[in-house]
């Protein structure tokens, strides 16, 4: 007579029927199901013995519940890798591990054109101008307040601008009665002749080369005929009834004594010094 096999826990005859052998026992696939199946991670319910089991790093699930925790891509048949006892697949791992944007916070993943700066990384399509909101690509670029432009928004919003022609000083320039100037903006009001690094003078509120303002500006000396530059030597101007005199021109008529701070007579147009005033 063959001998008869109990299930270990409700004691059923298992002659004929399906069993599972558990740690030497024999037990019914109810009991088993009951007291013995490991329980999903992730559905928390029993995996039975008609369900395909998967187990790593002693974890147990059902094979249609082992999925990406981030996709939920089913990885039964896929690579995978764990971390932070989450089950993830290539994607979504190397997603989780690539940098994020700086512009968009997105993960930029490996391959991808990508821009560094002072630490941070940038999609190349998200290193933008702060102004036009046009990508920089490979040109040049300034950060200011924390925040990048491209050169051209950049000279357009910080640069001086020329208070002649209105554009951008990038380089260089002249400053004039608290005011800049592009060098080749500063030019004479009649020649047009570049005034940066030269002498020049200013009248009305133009400017005007040494030349230009003797021979189209500055009045002529009563005296000598020669024009009142205010320049070098002749930096004094006297000036009566109407004419103007260099002070060294300013002279006694008679014996041409210097009267630019003396008391002087006029006659007939000249001047004379008090002495010779009445000797005439």
């Amino acid at each position: 007579m063959a001998a008869r096999s109990n299930c270990f826990y409700c004691r059923e005859d298992l002659s004929g029927k399906k069993f599972v052998r558990k740690d030497e026992k024999q037990v019914c696939v109810r009991c088993f199901d009951k007291f013995c199946a490991n329980t999903c991670v992730e559905c928390r319910r029993p995996i039975s013995t008609d369900s395909k089991e998967l187990h790593h790093k002693g974890r147990y699930w059902h094979s249609d519940c082992f999925r990406c925790a981030k996709c939920y891509k089913n990885l039964a048949k896929e690579s995978f890798t764990s971390k932070d006892d989450r089950i993830l697949c290539g994607t979504c791992s190397s997603r989780e591990d690539a940098p994020r944007c700086h512009g968009c916070y997105k993960p930029i993943l490996a391959g991808t054109e990508n821009v560094e700066y002072k630490g941070n990384s940038w999609h190349d399509e998200c290193f933008i101008c702060y102004q036009c909101q046009k990508p920089i690509g490979s040109k040049s670029f300034i950060a200011k307040n924390n925040n990048i432009y491209c050169s051209l928004c950049h000279e357009k919003k910080f640069a001086k601008q020329c208070a002649c022609c209105k554009k951008p000083i990038t380089t260089g320039g002249v400053n004039y009665q608290d005011q800049p100037w592009h060098s080749e903006c500063f030019v004479c009001s009649s020649c047009r002749k570049p005034l940066a690094g030269t002498r020049f003078t200013s009248h009305e509120e133009k400017v005007y080369c040494v030349d230009c303002y003797k021979s189209t500006v500055a009045k002529k000396c009563s005296a000598c005929q020669n024009p009142i530059t205010g320049f070098g030597k002749a930096t004094n101007v006297v000036n009566y009834e109407g004419g103007s005199w260099h002070d060294y021109c300013f002279n006694c008529k008679k014996c041409s004594l210097n009267l630019a701070e003396k008391r002087f007579v006029a006659l007939n147009g000249d001047i004379y010094c008090s002495d010779c005033s009445k000797k005439l």
